[in-house]
């Protein structure tokens, strides 16, 4: 296997590990366990987004396909950081039960968009082929 396959391979792998833990993290804060004050779940969660952030900067420099030159990777960037703004509240900001959950639910249909697009690398990825 060349490099950037296993490095897309690490990429793709991260992202389910991220998505699939803050699914869990966010049920977890909605529910107000007491689990997520343990230090491995503050923790883990940097660890895998580095390394997604970390391969995703190594894909894009490999690719030559740049934010703000590809539609589709700009589409990704911009929500992105929706998703991590939406997570925040979710986690942290939100006082209110309604809004941390109404935050959690607008972040995982993002995290869906992301995925979407990089299925697709559409930024429009219901609209069909471009």
């Amino acid at each position: 296997m060349n490099t950037y396959l296993a490095i897309k391979y690490l990429h793709m792998s991260c992202a389910v590990l991220s998505i699939a833990g803050f699914t869990v993290r966010g049920a977890l804060r909605l529910a107000d366990a007491a689990i997520l004050r343990q230090r491995w779940l503050r923790i883990a969660p940097h660890c895998v987004d580095t390394l997604l952030l970390i391969s995703a900067l190594w894909l894009v420099l490999q690719s030559r396909q740049y934010p703000f030159v590809a539609p589709w990777l700009t589409a990704k960037l911009v929500a992105l950081v929706v998703y991590i703004i939406l997570g925040i509240v979710t986690m942290r900001l939100a006082q209110r039960t309604s809004t941390r959950l109404g935050a959690y639910l607008l972040a995982l249909l993002t995290a869906s968009y992301i995925v979407a697009v990089a299925l697709t690398r559409n930024p429009w990825p219901c609209a069909g082929p471009g």
